[in-house]
Protein backbone atom coordinates (compact mmCIF):
# COMPACT_ATOMS: atom_id res chain seq x y z
CA UNK A 1 0.00 0.00 0.00
CA UNK A 2 1.36 3.41 -0.98
CA UNK A 3 0.40 6.73 0.57
CA UNK A 4 -1.15 9.21 -1.85
CA UNK A 5 0.35 12.68 -1.89
CA UNK A 6 -2.31 15.36 -1.45
CA UNK A 7 -1.91 17.60 -4.54
CA UNK A 8 -3.70 20.56 -2.92
CA UNK A 9 -1.43 20.93 0.14
CA UNK A 10 -0.23 24.49 0.41
CA UNK A 11 -2.89 25.87 -1.96
CA UNK A 12 -4.24 29.17 -0.64
CA UNK A 13 -7.84 28.74 0.56
CA UNK A 14 -7.76 24.92 0.57
CA UNK A 15 -10.05 23.91 3.46
CA UNK A 16 -11.82 20.80 2.12
CA UNK A 17 -14.09 19.29 4.78
CA UNK A 18 -12.98 15.80 3.76
CA UNK A 19 -9.25 15.99 3.23
CA UNK A 20 -7.67 19.26 4.29
CA UNK A 21 -5.35 18.73 7.27
CA UNK A 22 -5.82 22.46 8.02
CA UNK A 23 -9.60 22.25 8.54
CA UNK A 24 -10.03 21.86 12.33
CA UNK A 25 -13.67 20.76 12.02
CA UNK A 26 -13.13 18.53 8.98
CA UNK A 27 -12.45 14.83 8.57
CA UNK A 28 -8.74 15.30 7.74
CA UNK A 29 -8.64 12.07 5.72
CA UNK A 30 -5.46 10.62 4.20
CA UNK A 31 -5.46 8.06 1.41
CA UNK A 32 -3.55 5.01 0.24
CA UNK A 33 -3.50 3.09 -3.01
CA UNK A 34 -4.10 -0.65 -2.60
CA UNK A 35 -4.30 -2.24 -6.05
CA UNK A 36 -7.52 -1.02 -7.68
CA UNK A 37 -8.83 0.32 -4.35
CA UNK A 38 -8.19 3.59 -2.60
CA UNK A 39 -8.20 3.14 1.18
CA UNK A 40 -8.43 5.49 4.15
CA UNK A 41 -8.12 4.81 7.87
CA UNK A 42 -10.10 7.18 10.03
CA UNK A 43 -10.69 7.58 13.75
CA UNK A 44 -14.18 8.77 14.70
CA UNK A 45 -14.74 11.09 17.65
CA UNK A 46 -17.65 12.24 19.78
CA UNK A 47 -17.99 15.46 17.77
CA UNK A 48 -19.17 13.55 14.71
CA UNK A 49 -22.04 11.71 16.39
CA UNK A 50 -25.73 11.73 15.57
CA UNK A 51 -27.22 9.66 18.37
CA UNK A 52 -25.11 9.17 21.52
CA UNK A 53 -21.86 7.35 20.62
CA UNK A 54 -23.14 6.68 17.08
CA UNK A 55 -21.45 8.12 13.99
CA UNK A 56 -23.80 10.48 12.14
CA UNK A 57 -25.09 9.11 8.82
CA UNK A 58 -24.14 12.31 7.03
CA UNK A 59 -20.54 11.89 8.19
CA UNK A 60 -20.60 8.31 6.89
CA UNK A 61 -21.80 9.61 3.51
CA UNK A 62 -19.08 12.27 3.56
CA UNK A 63 -16.41 9.62 4.20
CA UNK A 64 -17.61 7.55 1.25
CA UNK A 65 -18.06 10.59 -1.02
CA UNK A 66 -14.58 11.87 -0.24
CA UNK A 67 -12.81 8.59 -0.87
CA UNK A 68 -14.62 8.21 -4.20
CA UNK A 69 -13.29 11.63 -5.22
CA UNK A 70 -9.78 10.41 -4.46
CA UNK A 71 -10.34 7.34 -6.63
CA UNK A 72 -11.07 9.76 -9.49
CA UNK A 73 -7.99 11.86 -8.67
CA UNK A 74 -5.57 8.94 -8.43
CA UNK A 75 -6.92 6.42 -10.94
CA UNK A 76 -8.14 8.81 -13.65
CA UNK A 77 -5.78 11.73 -12.90
CA UNK A 78 -8.58 14.29 -13.05
CA UNK A 79 -11.35 15.66 -10.86
CA UNK A 80 -15.09 15.74 -10.93
CA UNK A 81 -18.26 16.26 -8.96
CA UNK A 82 -20.65 13.88 -7.27
CA UNK A 83 -23.81 13.31 -9.25
CA UNK A 84 -25.38 10.60 -7.12
CA UNK A 85 -24.68 8.81 -3.86
CA UNK A 86 -26.95 5.98 -2.67
CA UNK A 87 -25.96 4.86 0.82
CA UNK A 88 -26.91 1.76 2.77
CA UNK A 89 -26.43 1.78 6.53
CA UNK A 90 -25.88 -1.85 7.47
CA UNK A 91 -24.52 -1.80 11.02
CA UNK A 92 -24.20 1.03 13.52
CA UNK A 93 -20.79 2.65 13.66
CA UNK A 94 -19.81 3.80 17.12
CA UNK A 95 -17.76 6.92 17.77
CA UNK A 96 -15.79 4.82 20.26
CA UNK A 97 -14.35 2.67 17.44
CA UNK A 98 -10.54 2.85 17.47
CA UNK A 99 -10.34 2.98 13.66
CA UNK A 100 -12.52 2.67 10.57
CA UNK A 101 -11.40 1.50 7.15
CA UNK A 102 -12.98 3.15 4.13
CA UNK A 103 -12.50 1.65 0.65
CA UNK A 104 -13.57 2.64 -2.86
CA UNK A 105 -13.04 1.61 -6.47
CA UNK A 106 -14.31 2.24 -9.98
CA UNK A 107 -16.84 -0.31 -11.23
CA UNK A 108 -17.63 1.19 -14.63
CA UNK A 109 -17.04 4.25 -16.79
CA UNK A 110 -19.27 5.62 -19.56
CA UNK A 111 -17.73 8.69 -21.16
CA UNK A 112 -17.57 11.29 -18.36
CA UNK A 113 -19.79 9.32 -15.92
CA UNK A 114 -17.81 7.15 -13.52
CA UNK A 115 -19.54 4.56 -11.32
CA UNK A 116 -17.94 3.67 -7.99
CA UNK A 117 -18.53 1.50 -4.93
CA UNK A 118 -17.46 2.53 -1.44
CA UNK A 119 -17.62 0.81 1.95
CA UNK A 120 -16.91 1.54 5.59
CA UNK A 121 -15.65 -1.24 7.87
CA UNK A 122 -15.35 -1.12 11.65
CA UNK A 123 -12.26 -2.20 13.60
CA UNK A 124 -13.51 -5.82 13.53
CA UNK A 125 -13.54 -5.65 9.70
CA UNK A 126 -17.36 -5.81 9.66
CA UNK A 127 -19.12 -4.04 6.79
CA UNK A 128 -21.10 -1.17 8.32
CA UNK A 129 -22.06 1.07 5.38
CA UNK A 130 -21.81 1.01 1.61
CA UNK A 131 -22.57 3.36 -1.23
CA UNK A 132 -23.02 3.36 -4.99
CA UNK A 133 -21.79 6.63 -6.45
CA UNK A 134 -21.75 8.36 -9.80
CA UNK A 135 -19.18 11.05 -10.52
CA UNK A 136 -19.06 13.33 -13.53
CA UNK A 137 -15.42 13.90 -14.38
CA UNK A 138 -13.95 16.87 -16.20
CA UNK A 139 -11.21 16.88 -18.80
CA UNK A 140 -7.67 17.37 -17.58
CA UNK A 141 -7.46 20.96 -18.82
CA UNK A 142 -10.57 21.99 -16.87
CA UNK A 143 -9.22 20.08 -13.84
CA UNK A 144 -6.05 22.19 -14.01
CA UNK A 145 -7.76 25.53 -14.61
CA UNK A 146 -10.81 25.30 -12.34
CA UNK A 147 -9.84 22.75 -9.68
CA UNK A 148 -6.09 23.50 -9.43
CA UNK A 149 -5.38 19.82 -10.10
CA UNK A 150 -2.01 18.93 -11.61
CA UNK A 151 -1.90 15.20 -10.95
CA UNK A 152 -2.04 12.81 -8.03
CA UNK A 153 1.04 10.77 -7.16
CA UNK A 154 2.06 8.33 -4.43
CA UNK A 155 5.02 8.45 -2.07
CA UNK A 156 7.95 6.20 -2.84
CA UNK A 157 8.44 3.39 -0.37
Amino acid sequence: MKKIINPWLGLDGYMCFGCSPENPTGLQMEFYEDGEDIVAFWNPDKYKQGWINTLHGGIQCSLMDEIAAWVIARKLQTTGVTSRLEAKFIKSIYTTEPQLTIRSRITEQKRNAVFLDAEIYNSKDELCASAKLVYFVVNKEKARQEYFFNGCEVEEQ
